[in-house]
């Protein structure tokens, strides 16, 4: 098309129609329905551990969100130990989201973390199998130091594995929390305060990333 027919034709559209169609964004995921059928898979921290069972995150995030959430949180779970258990999980019921939350325990126990983060490309890649919905959970590197001065951070594979396996990456909830010692239990558990506000930073992410 000539230069000149084509200011022709844009000098007759709305200024207004040609920045909406320059800003125009892929459309974002649609929301998950109300009472969506999520699987929380995890170590202690998912599990609740160091506050009673009705304050651990996942029913505290269902209470916030109508989601139906399976809490699959075992204690001292390590990422090879959740790879084990995912697949009967999703063999046994159909979810339309999967939250993942793991690998403390490996950083814990001195395993490798081209291990963790082989482990946890793994689960993404097995629940991405069974529905676009899936959320990675990044946990903080173990320091003493840092956790008495309240500055914890994640550990960076957690962005590494969430951007090559095209899950949603939730950094720095477990890190705040564990950072304030008002919100934790013991040196590595949230206390009851800390899970419900686990969960309401993690409704505010699912919020801002379109999945409610």
């Amino acid at each position: 098309m000539k230069r000149r027919h084509l200011l022709h034709l844009l000098a007759g559209v709305p200024a207004a129609a040609l920045v909406a169609a320059c800003g125009k964004r892929k459309p974002s995921a649609a929301a998950l329905k109300s009472d969506a059928r999520v699987l929380a898979l995890g170590d202690s921290l998912t599990f609740g551990y160091g506050a009673p069972p009705e304050a651990a995150w996942p029913v505290k995030l269902g209470e916030l969100t109508g989601w139906q959430i399976e809490n699959a949180g075992l204690n001292g779970d390590t990422s090879a130990g959740a790879l084990e258990r995912l697949a009967p999980l999703l063999a046994a019921g159909s979810y339309d989201a999967v939250l993942i939350g793991i690998g403390g325990n490996d950083m814990l126990r001195g395993v490798s973390p081209a291990a963790t983060r082989e482990n946890l490309a793994a689960l993404v890649s097995q629940a991405r199998a069974h529905t676009p919905y899936v959320a990675l959970l990044a946990t903080p590197s173990p320091d003493a130091m840092r956790a008495a001065v309240g500055s914890l951070s994640d550990a960076l594979f957690y962005e590494e594995v969430a951007k090559s396996g095209q899950a949603l990456l939730v950094p720095n909830v477990y890190s705040s929390v564990l950072s304030d010692a008002s919100l934790r239990s013991d040196r590595i558990h949230a206390n009851a305060e800390g899970y419900a506000r686990i969960a309401q930073q993690l409704a505010d992410q699912f919020k801002a990333a379109g999945w409610r």
